[in-house]
Formats: C-alpha cells, sequence, structure tokens
C-alpha cells in the first residue's frame, strides 16, 4: 500500500501535467566555458602617434596576437609621464628625452627602449612674413619670427614638440611674449588646424603634418634640418610598484614587440604609399642590428 502511494503521487502530477499541456520546468544549463573579455593594456602616449595613423596601423596586429585590447590615452608627453607617475598608465610611447631619462631616474618607470625617430619642421603660410624660407637654423628663423612679431602657435602644453620649442626659443636667446605668441594648449593636429586658420608659423613633428597635407593644410615646410629638429621617441613600462593594476607583464610584451624586427618593419613602410618615405625611421636594437647604416644619434651616429 505505501509503494502505491508513491508512484501515485508521482504519476499524478506528471498525469496532469499532460492533460494540461504543461511540461515541468527544467533548469538551464549555462556554459561555464563563456569566451571572457579580452585584458586591457593602457597606452598613454603623444598626439603625434595617433594623429599621423601610426596607432592605428600596427596596433591591431598586437591586440590579436595577444588577444589584448589596447586603450590608447593620446595627450602631450608631459601629461603621458604624469599618467604614468600616477599609475594611471601601464606602458608609455613618448618623446622627451630628457624628460624620459628624469621619469627612469626617479624610479617611476622599470624599462626604456629606443623605438623611432623622425624630425621636427617649422611650417608656415606660402606668403612667409618673417622671409624665415631655406634657413637651416631653427634658432634664426623662430628669432625672425620673434622680431617680425609674426602669429606663431605654440602647443603650450608640455608636449614632446612643446619641450623642443622651448629649447629652440632658448637657443634663440628669447622669451616670446606678446599678441602674436598664441599658446593653444592643444593637440598637434589642433595646433595644425589652428595655425592655418590664421596663417601662422607652427613647429610640428613631421610626420602629423604630412598626415594633415592629406586633409588640406596649405601650411608649407619651410625651416628642416637642423640637428636640433632631430626627435626620437621612447617606449617605457611603468613601474608594478604603482599598483596591483599595473599590468607589467603586458606591458613588457607590448614592448618586445613594438621594438622587434616585424613590427619595425612595418613602421618603415608606414606613409611610404602616401608620401613616398616612411613617417617614422625605425630605431629599435634589433633595427639596428640588421640596418646598421640607419642608426641614428640615440644608437651612436648623427642623423
Amino acid at each position: 500500500m505505501e509503494k502505491s502511494w508513491i508512484y501515485l503521487s508521482v504519476a499524478i502530477p506528471l498525469l496532469f501535467a499532460l492533460l494540461t499541456g504543461c511540461s515541468a520546468s527544467v533548469p538551464a544549463v549555462t556554459d561555464a566555458r563563456q569566451p571572457s573579455e579580452p585584458q586591457s593594456l593602457i597606452l598613454a602616449t603623444t598626439t603625434s602617434t595617433q594623429d599621423s595613423g601610426l596607432l592605428e596601423s600596427v596596433l591591431p596586429t598586437f591586440e590579436q596576437e595577444h588577444k589584448v585590447r589596447v586603450d590608447v590615452i593620446a595627450v602631450g608627453t608631459g601629461q603621458a609621464l604624469r599618467l604614468g607617475q600616477d599609475g594611471n598608465a601601464d606602458v608609455l610611447l613618448v618623446h622627451a628625452r630628457a624628460k624620459e631619462d628624469a621619469f627612469m631616474e626617479a624610479g617611476h618607470g622599470v624599462r626604456r627602449e629606443e623605438v623611432m625617430y623622425n624630425d621636427f619642421v617649422i611650417v608656415g603660410p606660402a606668403g612667409d612674413p618673417a622671409a624665415i624660407k631655406g634657413l637651416t637654423s631653427a634658432a634664426e628663423a623662430f628669432a625672425k619670427i620673434a622680431e617680425a612679431r609674426a602669429p606663431f602657435v605654440s602647443r603650450g602644453d608640455e608636449s614632446g614638440t612643446h619641450t623642443k620649442e622651448k629649447a629652440i626659443w632658448e637657443e634663440a636667446g628669447i622669451g616670446p611674449v606678446g599678441h602674436w605668441y598664441i599658446s593653444a594648449g592643444q593637440g598637434m593636429g589642433a595646433v595644425l588646424t589652428l595655425a592655418d586658420e590664421q596663417q601662422a608659423y607652427t613647429l610640428s613633428d613631421r610626420a602629423t603634418y604630412l598626415a594633415r597635407t592629406l586633409e588640406g593644410t596649405e601650411l608649407n615646410i619651410l625651416v628642416e634640418g637642423d640637428l636640433i629638429l632631430f626627435n626620437p621617441y621612447g617606449v617605457i613600462a611603468v613601474n608594478p610598484n604603482k599598483g596591483v593594476h599595473i599590468k607589467s607583464g603586458l606591458a613588457n610584451a607590448f614592448i618586445d614587440w613594438l621594438i622587434s624586427l616585424p613590427t619595425q618593419e612595418r613602421i618603415a613602410q608606414f606613409g611610404v604609399d602616401r608620401f613616398g618615405s616612411p613617417l617614422f625611421n625605425p630605431d629599435s636594437i634589433a633595427w639596428r642590428e640588421v640596418h646598421p647604416s640607419n642608426a641614428t644619434q640615440s644608437g651612436g651616429s648623427v642623423p
């Protein structure tokens, strides 16, 4: 009798479910192997690497190979170094050697490698009111711009470009002041746009200037080739002591990838199809070992 009751207690609910068209609910099976979000790496870098299109060209390869998302913060070099100092970035790609050395000496970074170089150029309107076209001295060109009180747009943001600009003014023995000197506090692309609108002079890295020519800038390169205009880039791993959130392993993997020969070769080709020459010149140890004749000041010889 007891067994019959047990059978009925099971059968009656099932029969009721069949007659009413209902079905017993079955817990959903979840797959614990759902793909997780890729790891992220915070790269603080100068605006020139973004405005020129270099990052857009090369970063997807690293992201695909390492299953990592690179979050780019494009600011002036001074701000990028500050982000690293405050532990708000994992790796830096910047171009102000004296500031980079100070960053490393202060213990904010644990590894620095040479990556590439290009140069700065002084650009301005075709009319060239300060008559600087063809000068071989950047300091002399700045002196003539100041003397003519011709409009000059400065980055004014403690970037690598602004640091270089201040070094040229110092070499010229001039502290630029007056209505003609415009401190924009903007990135390189925005400064070039403003200089174009104001028919003004400015100092630009060559890569961003050339990229802007595709967007219709009417500024011309007027002074180039002075040794002071040399523009090297370095990559720095932020000290993991800044916090447990610093991804030191990924930062070093990124550095290894960036200075590797395959990536250096991609950098060497960037811009060639549009301008006939690269916008950045590779300069890592791996590259110099294969191309010793291309060694720069950072690698031993003067460019």
